[in-house]
């Protein structure tokens, strides 16, 4: 970690948490070097980590904008499936309390078809809820039907669609088998810091700026940005997904300035038609998360959501 300021340390809530996240961290940390999201550093002993206490800033829509194209290249970096772990990770621990299935860093062999995107996201990131949600009454019957009716859909294909452009690019020019984005996994407005430019003093040269282009205004926005404030990501769930469920988890808790993120996202990485339809599908996953860690209206919240797909 090479900022100079005061640090926190972080421990861990369960066997083997916090290096998990440190994985994760470096693992959206590679793509940086391409212009891909500022990332958090760390340094990491046994049971825990400690980060740099980021400077706090206001996000404006220039950093916005700026923030959409550098997590535009942090996604285009890839997974090698759907729910892949970083690499490193042994298979012993989880995430947090959610129970987050996740799988290891490797392909899918040859003899094998890889799982399409709406088998994963109906099998690993909502059916694992449905039963405990029942049992402590955050999910009533009737949700929990609506929610399934939901999964068929996705397993049979109904709303599978296309990674952004830059994720199906990467993934051709890596010779990868299905298109999976590399995702911060967690990724509501608290896990993004504006932080102030001048005071990063970590990452390579590129970092933040997205994808290397000769649009001189693009290039411009960015050093103003950098000149104002930075989106960091901090505390991941790191993971191979598809980039649309990243870029919904923003909109669950309300991230300001969103439509300027998605925009400068879309400008270099256009996403798939039909997107806008699909964000509440995408936000299923937190939503149904926050049913099954607190309950309350959550649950309610996630089966409203889910009837707009039966």
């Amino acid at each position: 970690m090479s900022s100079a300021g005061p640090t926190f340390r972080k421990h861990d809530d369960l066997p083997g948490a916090t290096g998990l996240e440190a994985l994760g961290l470096e693992w959206l940390a590679e793509p940086m070097a391409d212009g891909g999201a500022h990332v958090v550093p760390v340094t990491t002993g046994p049971g825990w980590i400690d980060e740099p206490r980021l400077a706090a800033g206001s996000v404006t829509a220039s950093a916005a904008e700026a923030f959409g194209r550098a997590l535009a290249v942090t996604h285009a970096a890839g997974a090698p499936v759907f729910g892949a772990a970083p690499p490193g990770w042994d298979g012993r621990t989880q995430m947090g309390r959610s129970n987050e299935r996740i799988r290891p860093h490797r392909s899918e062999p040859a003899a094998v078809e890889p799982r399409r995107w709406g088998e994963f996201f109906a099998d690993d990131r909502l059916v694992p809820y449905l039963a405990p949600c029942l049992e402590q009454g955050s999910l009533t019957e009737r949700g929990v039907a609506v929610i399934e009716k939901v999964c068929e859909r996705l397993r049979d294909g109904d709303f599978d669609a296309d990674q952004p452009a830059l994720v199906r690019r990467g993934a051709r020019e890596r010779g990868d088998r299905v298109a999976v984005a590399r995702t911060h996994g967690d990724l509501w407005t608290g896990n993004v810091m504006w932080v102030p430019g001048r005071t990063i003093d970590w990452g390579p040269p590129r970092a933040g700026r997205g994808p290397a282009t000769a649009d001189s205004a693009a290039d411009a926005a960015d050093r103003q940005s950098r000149d104002d404030v930075v989106g960091v990501l901090i505390d991941p769930l790191a993971q191979g997904a598809h980039a649309e469920t990243d870029l919904a988890a923003l909109g669950v808790f309300g991230q300001r300035h969103l439509e300027r993120i998605i925009a400068g996202y879309d400008e270099v990485s256009p996403l798939a038609d039909g997107w806008r339809e699909r964000v509440g599908l995408h936000q299923l996953h937190m939503l149904i998360i926050h049913a099954f860690l607190f309950g309350g209206s959550y649950g309610a919240a996630t089966a409203s959501v889910a009837g707009r797909y039966t």
